[in-house]
This record gives C-alpha cells, structure tokens and sequence, in this order.
C-alpha cells in the first residue's frame, strides 16, 4: 500500500496546524492584529490547504500560480492544477504586506494567521471565463464570484484552529488518518467515489463494480462542505450513506469519511482536482460518471459542459495524477432480469425502467411517495421521504422582477388574496417595504442595489427552508444578482417576470419618479433610475412570463396560481 501513496500530490502531505505551545502564542497576539473575516468556501479550502488535501499547495495561490492555472492549469512551478484556489479581500480591510492578518470565521473565532506577502488585483469575469469556460450567471460560481473581494492575498499560514463540527465527528477523518485505515485495510489498490447526492441502487452497483474491477478497497467520500444551491442537505445524504455502508456494502474493503470541500461545480476541471484531493487520501483509482460536477445548464437551455467531458479530460491527464480513472456510463435497470447495465449493454428488445432526478424530485418526493425498490434501498426511500414533504407542504418564493410600474405591486396584492384563500399563509417582501425597514440607509448605487436584493434573498431563503410561501416584488435589475437569490433559495423559486414596456410604466407613474430621472439626466446629474439612466437585464428563462399591460392583475394572479396547482404547490380545487 504505502508504495502507492507516493505521486506527485501525496508525497509529502503539508500540514499547516501548529502545535499547542504556538498555538497559545499567536492567540495571544491575535486580538493586536487586523482581522478580516472569511466566508464558508475560503473556510473549506483553508482546511484542505491545512490538512494536506490541496497538497502540494502550502497556501492561497498568489498572483505566479494564480495566472498560470487560469491559463494553463499548471502552478507556476509546472505541477498540473486545474482551478484557482484563492482568498479575496477588501483592500481597505488590509494591513501593510509583510504584516500579519488574522483570519477568522462568521463567528470571529481564530481561524489562522497569514504573514501577507502578496496583494494583487483580480477580474471575476476572466477568471470566470478561463476557470469555467463560461461567464454565465446562472453558473454558481461566476454569480457568486461577483460578491468577492477585490483583491486576492496569499502568504504563509499558521492554522490555529481547524473548523470545529459537531456532526458526524467519527467520519470526518484528515487525509492522513484516511491513508493510515486504508492502509490497515491490506489492499493495494483504492477507488474513490465523489459524491454529493444520496446513494440510490445505481451508485451502489457502480460502486461495488468499481471496487472488484481493481480488486481493492473503496473509499465513499462524499463532499460535505458547500455542495451546488439546491442539492440534499449533508445531514440527510450522510445519514443515507451510514445505513448503506453498515448495511449493504463489506466492511472489511470500504471506507465512508466526509470530504468539507467547496466544490466549484467546474465539470471536466473539477474531475481531476478531486482525483488530486482522493491522490492526497490514498486512492489510486476514481471513478468519474457521465457529467462529473456539472452545474446543470446554462441561461439559453444547454448544459455548461459535455457528458462526457469530465471522462476525456480525466484520460488525458490520469498518468500525470497518478489516478486512475474508472469511467461509467449511466446505469439502467432490467426488470425481467432484476439487474443493472450499462446503455451499451442492453440486450436486443430488453424491458429497461430508469428514474431521472427530476423524476425522483417531481414524481415521488413532491407527491409524497415512496421511491420503487428496484431503484433504491427502503431505507434510503424512507428517509428522503422524511426529509422531504409533498410538494404541496413545501415552502416556496415568488420572485417578481420588472420595472417601476410595471404590476407587481398590483399583482401581488390579488394573488396574496388568492393563496390565503387557499389556505397558504406566506410573508409578504415588498421593495419598498423592506428599503424602509430592512435594507434603510441604503443608497441606489448598484453595490448597495445588490446588497438590498440579496438581503430579500436571504430573508426568503429561510422563510422558504422553513416551509413557507413568500412573495418578493422587488425592482431586482440584475440578473446576476436575481440568480444568486435563486441560488439561495434553491429548487422552489419561481421568478415572475413583469413585461411591461418602460413607456406603459412612465405613463402609470403618480410619483413622477420616471420624469424627474429623465430630467436629472438632462441637467447632467443622473440619479441611476432603473429603465432611464440604469439598466434593467430582463430574465432569460423565467418560470411565469406575465404582460403588466392589456390583462388585469387578476388574471395574471391567476395564472401564477395555475402554476402553483401544476407544479403541486397548491392542491387543484
């Protein structure tokens, strides 16, 4: 075993935790240093970079390494790395480089301190072109980047505490407590398995089959830390993959231990780092199925990457990583034969049965009912149902969008009427409102515009997780802004787009609010008024397109309702 745990990535694992006698002293000089906090992914990437899971790097990239993997995907000492992992800041929050930042978590706890050797400048949108291959903003990662700092810092780190968990504690191993139980194991080969969705009966079989193809052990090693927006709760999946492990699988030859990784949903590039982080744990082996971390599709309809371009990529490079790639087809059952194939092995006229995701989401979680146990196991079926209430149960947003005047108002104001009188009580979140109580000081600027929508979002996000209805009718001009609400709020959000042209709401407009923007605009002091001097970015594929003229609120309230009955968040009258 240990003769295969030396590659280029795993010979040396960097350990960045420092010992109790230090750790005492730089708490103690931590309350003299500027602080800057860091948000939930720099906090997963800094315990891989502690850990050894991001071995060979010893730290954020800094501007040589941060360039050469954008174009390249190598460090710019020539090691194979396919993403940027970096820390973004305001500058105005910095010290002096050479001088000592501590970091420090949402709860301000003492994370490290990094000596600050590089401060340098950054553009989201190469980086989200060259990293991503897309500036997308329904990509999770090229909206989410639009938040960062504006400025990227690297230097040497001294962890002083790793994040502290209180779930799961047995199963969250560091990549050498992995290698040290692979090792007792016996066998000289290891497959991973990636995975940030629950086990169902494919990914079983697949798994079993991977695990006898190298006639060695299997690591489980589902992703912990920040997942795609709308993907299963970690709790819930882990609890599915503990009964499947004790049940299902041999304990001799598998392994289950949590992986706190922030994934970038990077597709063909985020296939090899997580055979480079699995390379840091002990496998040899990986298994990389059709679309491996793909974020879905693009605004237009079309998947940001290629079936089965996480495979071709991964064969590209699998010599140099030192990993073997294990590809897999998408697996479909035959019931006459109560087993699993491959597509291509499907014989001649076989009766085939198959469950797509959006079928388990739509057919049988929303319905409340319990998914068939050819295509998962009874235990599985049964938990997700009780993690998940029909549809009808669920909470949900309905997210108006559409210039000043433009209806939503009105609208929401009649389908409010409408949902109480079926029997959903739900939280109103108004513009206007909430700029009064919520979001008050704000300016218009488009910083503090963003700041104000994401703070409906958020608000919505957690109406919504607690299983309510929420209208939110906001102006909301900016579709990457719009995404990363929906992206907070996950699968149940419904955008309602107000198309109504900018002369229709000029004419409705009592407060003059339109006129006085335009004559601001000739007196060469514009105000940033949405339609006039700002500019509105119309939804690409919203869920309810609704004309704010030549049809009355009540109807389009009524055809959002319609929606809801067939979507089953309303039950049919």
């Amino acid at each position: 075993m240990k003769a295969n745990l030396i590659s280029p990535y795993g010979e040396k694992l960097v350990n960045l935790v420092v010992d109790a006698t230090e750790r005492e002293e730089l708490l103690n000089r931590a309350s003299e240093l500027s602080s800057i906090k860091i948000t939930m992914r720099n906090l997963c990437d800094l315990e891989l970079l502690a850990t050894g899971g991001f071995s060979p790097l010893t730290t954020f990239m800094g501007k040589a390494d941060y360039d050469r993997v954008l174009r390249e995907m190598r460090l710019a000492d020539g090691t194979l790395w396919p993403l940027p992992i970096t820390l973004t800041a305001d500058p105005k929050e910095l010290p002096t480089v050479g001088e000592e930042v501590v970091l420090r978590n949402a709860n301000n706890d003492v994370i490290a301190i990094m000596t600050l050797n590089e401060v340098y400048h950054w553009d989201p949108e190469t980086e989200a072109a060259l990293a991503y291959g897309s500036t997308d903003p329904r990509h999770p990662m090229v909206s989410e980047m639009e938040r960062w700092g504006k400025v990227c810092i690297s230097g040497p780190i001294k962890v002083v505490n790793l994040p502290k968990y209180y779930d799961f504690v047995e199963l969250r191993r560091t990549p050498a407590q992995v290698r040290e139980m692979l090792e007792e194991m016996g066998n000289d080969n290891v497959v991973a398995f990636q995975t940030r969705n629950p086990l169902h009966r494919i990914h079983e079989e697949l798994t079993k089959r991977a695990a006898a193809q190298v006639k060695g052990s299997l690591l489980i090693h589902p992703t912990v830390g920040m997942t795609k927006p709308g993907d299963v709760d970690h709790y819930t999946r882990v609890r599915i993959y503990k009964t499947l492990v004790e049940n299902y699988y041999d304990k001799n030859s598998t392994m289950l231990s949590l992986l706190p990784l922030a994934m970038r949903m990077a597709g063909p590039k985020e296939a090899l780092l997580h055979a480079i982080i699995r390379r840091n744990h002990g496998a040899n082996h990986f298994v990389v199925g059709r679309d491996h971390a793909g974020p879905g599709k693009d605004s237009t309809g079309k998947p940001f990457y290629g079936p089965y371009d996480a495979q071709e990529n991964m064969k590209r490079y699998e010599d140099e990583l030192c990993v073997k790639m294990i590809p897999f087809e998408e697996l479909v059952y035959l019931p006459d034969e109560d087993r699993y194939v491959e597509g291509k092995d499907i014989p001649a006229g076989a009766r085939t049965l198959n469950i797509s995701g959006t079928q388990v989401r739509d057919d049988y979680l929303a319905k409340g009912k319990l998914l068939p146990e050819w295509f998962t196991r009874p235990e599985t079926a049964e938990i997700l149902r009780e993690m998940y209430p029909p549809r009808h149960n669920q909470g949900f947003c309905i997210w108006f969008t559409g210039l000043s005047g433009s209806g939503k108002s009105a609208t929401t104001q009649v389908l409010t009427s409408l949902l109480l009188e079926r029997g959903r009580e739900l939280a109103i979140l108004d513009g206007d409102v909430v700029r009064t109580h919520l979001s008050k000081g704000l300016s218009f600027s488009k910083e503090d515009r963003d700041t104000n929508i994401l703070r409906i979002g958020f608000v919505a996000s957690e109406i919504v997780r607690a299983g309510g209805a929420v209208i939110c009718a906001a102006i909301s001009p900016y579709r990457a802004t719009r995404n990363e609400a929906r992206q907070m709020i996950g699968d149940n959000f419904i955008t309602v787009y107000m198309d109504t042209p900018v002369e229709v709401c000029e004419e409705r407009d009592v407060k003059g609010l339109y006129a006085q923007a335009r004559q601001a605009m000739e007196d060469g002091k514009p105000m940033g008024f949405t339609g006039v001097d700002d500019p509105y970015e119309p939804p690409i594929d919203p869920e309810i397109t609704l004309k704010g003229y030549g049809a009355t609120p009540e109807e389009n309230a009524r055809i959002i309702v319609k929606y809801l009955e067939d979507q089953g968040y309303l039950n049919h009258h």
